[in-house]
């Protein structure tokens, strides 16, 4: 799911299987500019790493991807702290606009 950061955001990685408390650990020695953080992950739910990341730090900007199209999900992220949800298959536009929406709400002090 993640890889190593790049600069201030991380890139993603189709070979990097990260679990749940690696991608916490990873995100608190690094501290990257936002996370995209898949909804199925090793050891840990996805859903369960965002709620424990927001808890730890309420100003992480999260974008969740998952294959998942049922709203009751999308609806769970949201109240869980995510600012932004992207479907996969990914639509390289739609994920750039879900990014670039979310860094623009960083900016703004508009996490939730």
């Amino acid at each position: 799911m993640l890889a190593r950061p790049h600069r201030t955001a991380w890139h993603a990685s189709p070979d990097s299987e990260v679990d749940g408390m690696t991608a916490l650990e990873m995100y608190f020695l690094e501290k990257p500019a936002l996370v995209l953080l898949d909804l199925v992950m090793k050891g840990m739910y996805g859903l369960d790493v965002l709620v424990k990341l927001r808890e730890m730090d309420p100003n992480a900007l999260v974008v969740v991807a998952s294959a998942d199209i049922q709203s009751s999900t999308r609806q769970m992220v949201d109240e869980a702290g995510a600012l932004a949800f992207i479907n996969k298959p990914f639509v390289s536009e739609q994920v750039i606009a879900a990014v670039e929406a979310a860094l623009a709400k960083g900016t703004t002090g508009e996490t939730n």
